[in-house]
């Protein structure tokens, strides 16, 4: 396929290009400085601003998805804010550039850990990583009153880390999963690439939101 990405220089975002290419995709990355990334086949980098819909549409259009796994970076002290300008901008680029599927990686947060309860509303949720979470969560609010795209939106685990690449991962979809032990699961970024390009291969979570760990 034909795929946009957005986020290729962080921290999942490099594992699901990695993954795309590996599968032979045709990549266009959307950056701010191209010049961060490395030449491959199968890449093309545009240089373009993921919270200007008017240049992403432009740099999405004729492709078959776009996979936003955008993050304008955890220290920025305006996180919330910006975190939201760039997922609704994403979202509004997509739809008038006339690309039906859009998968955004989001994070653990919006998880239920009890019944209408979520995980960023819990005392013992971190305070550094709270407005990005929140900003997460109403991206996902944003997604589920969206009619007009096929949209997916992957939760990952709450311990996301470095590791090798397996192929194998466990599916859920609304609340963590749990480690065979016992306590909070896990998965690499590199395990989450694959769960995401799977799910651009065989579009089993269409307008719905979904978790993987090992």
């Amino acid at each position: 396929m034909k795929i946009a990405l957005i986020g290729a220089t962080g921290f999942v975002g490099s594992a699901v290009l990695a993954e795309l290419l590996r599968r032979d995709h045709q990549v266009t990355v959307l950056a701010r400085h191209p010049g961060k990334l490395a030449p491959a086949v199968g890449l093309t980098v545009v240089q373009a601003d993921a919270q200007n819909a008017d240049e992403v549409a432009h740099a999405v259009k004729g492709h078959d998805a776009v996979v936003s796994a955008y993050n304008p970076g955890w220290a920025v002290p305006d996180l919330h804010d910006q975190f939201l300008r760039g997922a609704r901008a994403i979202v509004s680029g997509v739809k008038a550039a006339g690309v039906q599927r859009l998968l955004v990686v989001g994070g653990a947060g919006s998880l239920f850990v009890a019944p209408g309860v979520q995980l960023v509303d819990t005392p013992e949720f971190p305070a550094e990583w709270k407005q990005g979470a929140l900003a997460a969560r109403q991206a996902l609010t944003d997604l589920q009153a969206e009619s007009s795209l096929d949209w997916t939106f992957v939760s990952p685990p709450l311990i996301l880390e470095p590791g090798d690449r397996t192929g194998h991962y466990r599916l859920g979809r609304d609340e963590p999963l749990q480690a065979a032990a016992g306590g909070s699961a896990r998965i690499s970024t590199t395990d989450l690439a694959v769960a995401i390009v799977d799910e651009l291969e065989k579009a089993r979570h269409v307008r719905q939101r979904f978790t993987v760990a090992h």
